[in-house]
Parts: C-alpha cells; sequence; structure tokens
C-alpha cells in the first residue's frame, strides 16, 4: 500500500514516514513540492495521500482539487494535514474532497489509526469494484450466450422449414443480408439492423405446416392451393409465438407478415401502409427480390435489373417507398452479395454439412 505524503517541511516528511511504519505493508513517499507531489499522483496510483494544507501553489486546498478533478484521484482518500483550526478551512476541504483531517501538531497514535482505517476502507472500495467489473463481465458473457442459443435456435428451425423446401440455404443468407441493408438505409441503430438480420431467416418457418404436394409442386398452385400455401405466414407467427425474446418475437412479427402489401391487398390479416409492422415491410422488399432473383422449379430467375425495375413498379403499391428507396441505395451492397451467394446446382448435403455452411455464412464461425 502506497501512502503519498506531501509537506514543504522536510522534518514534517520524515516524522511522518517515520510513524506509518507501524503499519505493516506500508510504503510512503514524500514530496516537499507540492506541483511535483501532485503530478505524480496524476500519473501513478496512490492508496492514500497525506497532505499538508500551508504549502506554497497550490496549497492544500488547490492540491485536493485538482486531485479530485483527475479520474486518477477521485476515489483517493485524502487526509489534510494542518495547524488551522479555522472552521471555514475545513469547510472548504470537504467541499473539495478531502476524507479526514489532522492537526498539528499530529498525534502518532491518531494519525496510524487513521491512516490504518482508511487504507482498509480504501482496499474494500478497491475489491468491491474489482468484483462489480468482474460479475459485468461474467453477465455480459452470460448474455452473449444466451443471444447465441438463441440464434443457434433460429438457424435450425430455419433449416428445418429449408429441408422441406426447394429453396437453398444461400435464400436465408441473402434475404437476411438484404434486410439488413435496408434497414442500415434506413438509418434505423446497429441494434436493430442486426436484431433483424438475425430474426429474418425465420420468415418462412410456418412452411412446415404446408403439405408437400402443394409445398413441392413443380407448377403454379390453383387458387385452392394457394389459399393452403397463403396459411404459412399465420403458421410461422403461430410457432414462434409466446416468447419473451426479443429476438423471437422479432421473427414472430417478420413470419406474420413479410406477405402483407403496402397498399392492404397481402396476407394473412390484409394489413396496409405503416398498419404493417415494419419489419414486415423489410422483409417483404427482401424476400420478393430474392425469390424474383432466384430460379424455382416453376419459373427461371429474373435478371437483378429486371428484379429491380419490378421493386421499384410495386412502389406505394406493393412495397414501403421508403423501404424501396433504402434498399435501392445499398445496390452496390446488393450486387456483391449475389455475386458471392449465388445457387448453385442441388445436390445431396447431409444436415449437419448444411447447418454448419449456413452457421457459417450467417453468423460467422463458432
Amino acid at each position: 500500500m502506497r501512502v503519498v505524503i506531501v509537506d514543504d517541511s522536510p522534518s514534517a516528511l520524515q516524522s511522518f514516514s517515520l510513524m506509518l511504519t507501524a503499519i505493516p505493508g506500508c510504503e510512503t513517499l514524500t514530496f516537499q513540492d507540492s506541483s511535483e507531489g501532485l503530478h505524480w499522483c496524476l500519473s501513478n496510483a496512490a492508496d492514500l495521500v497525506l497532505v499538508d494544507y500551508a504549502m506554497p501553489m497550490p496549497n492544500g486546498l488547490q492540491f485536493i482539487q485538482h486531485l479530485r478533478a483527475h479520474p486518477q484521484g477521485a476515489d483517493i482518500p485524502v487526509i489534510m494535514v494542518t495547524a488551522c483550526n479555522q472552521r471555514e478551512i475545513r469547510h472548504q476541504a470537504l467541499r473539495l474532497g478531502a476524507t479526514d483531517f489532522l492537526s498539528k501538531p499530529v498525534d502518532e497514535a491518531e494519525l496510524v489509526a487513521r491512516v490504518r482505517n482508511l487504507l482498509k476502507l480504501h482496499q474494500s472500495h478497491l475489491a468491491l469494484s474489482d468484483r462489480a467489473q468482474w460479475l459485468g463481465r461474467e453477465v455480459r458473457k452470460a448474455t452473449q450466450a444466451m443471444a447465441e442459443r438463441e440464434r443457434e435456435a433460429i438457424l435450425i428451425l430455419s433449416r428445418a422449414a429449408e429441408f422441406r423446401d426447394p429453396e437453398t440455404a444461400h435464400h436465408l443468407v441473402r434475404m437476411a443480408s438484404y434486410c439488413r441493408m435496408i434497414a442500415e438505409g434506413m438509418n434505423l441503430p446497429a441494434e436493430t439492423a442486426d436484431l433483424i438480420f438475425a430474426a429474418a431467416p425465420m420468415h418462412d418457418i410456418g412452411k412446415i405446416g404446408i403439405p408437400d404436394h402443394i409445398l413441392l409442386k413443380p407448377g403454379r398452385l390453383d387458387p385452392h392451393e394457394e389459399d393452403l400455401m397463403r396459411r404459412h405466414a399465420a403458421f410461422g407467427a403461430d410457432i414462434l409465438s409466446g416468447s419473451q425474446s426479443p429476438l423471437i418475437q422479432t421473427a414472430a412479427q417478420i413470419a406474420r407478415s413479410h406477405h402483407e402489401r403496402f397498399d392492404g391487398s397481402g396476407y394473412p390479416d390484409g394489413l396496409a401502409g405503416t398498419g404493417i409492422p415494419l419489419v414486415g415491410r423489410i422483409a417483404a422488399v427482401a424476400d420478393v427480390f430474392d425469390a424474383l432473383t432466384s430460379e424455382r422449379p416453376y419459373k427461371k430467375a429474373w435478371a437483378m435489373e429486371q428484379a429491380r425495375d419490378h421493386i421499384l413498379a410495386q412502389k406505394g403499391r406493393h412495397f414501403d417507398p421508403d423501404c424501396v428507396a433504402a434498399f435501392m441505395s445499398q445496390w452496390g451492397a446488393v450486387e456483391q452479395l449475389m455475386e458471392c451467394y449465388r445457387d448453385e446446382p442441388p445436390h445431396p448435403s447431409p444436415a449437419d454439412e448444411v447447418l454448419a455452411e449456413t452457421r457459417s455464412v450467417l453468423f460467422g464461425a463458432s
């Protein structure tokens, strides 16, 4: 434990240092020049400062004021030693941050007792601070682990739906990435953009409830089949309902609302305009664009420019104009993403390999 003693009297410095040898483990550093003592305290860690009041500038009051104004000295116990018994001086010292006082001539037993007690209190304060920091780190680690497990659940459920659908794993990557691009283009907070990115792969989880003869039909659906297919939006919301997790709640909103249309002609609820959750409006642009530019059993993939023109033409009808503008503002990134994650010819792939691939491109290697 280091005690800094600041006094313009060499004899006082020597006397105080000698007295404090009675405290085991106590190391004293003495400064006759108060400026030098202050500079040392602001550059190093002291456990206690013993400072005289009547010194050349900075005097004891000024010393305390400068020390407390610096983060390094904000919590160090400070004892002011003075021969002055004026109450106003002590009040001013208290206002500036003095911890305790001693009057000259200093009683050795009193000095040792007060310094020992303040050192113990300071060590306890440091221990509590370290404990609080450790607990903070542990809470952050636990929170991060919980978030990772949530994202694992999202990923596994998303892939479960994809195994029953002819779409590729890259559809999840591209669609989620387009959602984040749109969110960023709308200047949403980074945390919100990341949340939407993590939740978006769940948009079609409700397809688990669609019969295979409809889900895998190579041609266009008839009206009855289309009506059954449309139920996947509500199915997805039902699957994800009841969670307290913001991630799952966002995924449920996207699942239910990503087929709503800005003009109110969508499904399952016929919502219109800003009555559609923002995450649903964002996902609608991302999902339709990726569907248009991807090959399906019933259609060829559209060229990017053709799909872009369709999105622009449907602004204000199918799509929220603000979401379209945000998507177009990220067009360079859209082109790069399409180049990186082009669909490849389908081939058999074990479940664990597909999960590993999707986890890597969506969430990074773990």
